[in-house]
């Protein structure tokens, strides 16, 4: 069974750095776009970053250069460093992944993990 874990959230200040990690693991052939997703109270989830297998980067004008996403294509691993974190930045962020298996590829979501940036 095909699972994204996440970890690294937790409450920062303003101002301060946060680092998310996530993980696939299970049986695939490879795992394609990774991205991160986010969901403030009330408000519907939205696109944070997304990376490609081959690097090529997409943020939320909201969040770039403060955040920065990379990945670990041997580990199957995707990371978003959070730089200068504000209040806004709060909510749930959820990992994303498009793997692929044998004869299909599917879309996963990671359980998410919180973010409070206190102001």
């Amino acid at each position: 069974q095909v699972q994204l874990v996440e970890s690294g959230g937790g409450l920062v200040q303003a101002g301060g750095s946060l680092r998310l990690s996530c993980a696939a693991s299970g049986k695939f052939a490879r795992v394609n776009a990774m991205g991160w997703y986010r969901q403030a109270p009330g408000k519907q989830r939205e696109l944070v970053a997304t990376i490609t297998s081959g690097g090529t980067t997409n943020y939320v004008d909201s969040v770039k250069g403060r955040f920065t996403i990379s990945r670990d294509n041997a580990k199957n691993t995707v990371l978003l460093q959070m730089n200068s974190l504000k209040p806004e930045d709060t909510g749930v962020y959820y990992c994303n992944a498009d793997i692929r298996a044998l004869w299909s590829t599917t879309n996963y979501w990671g359980q998410g993990t919180q973010v409070t940036v206190s102001s």
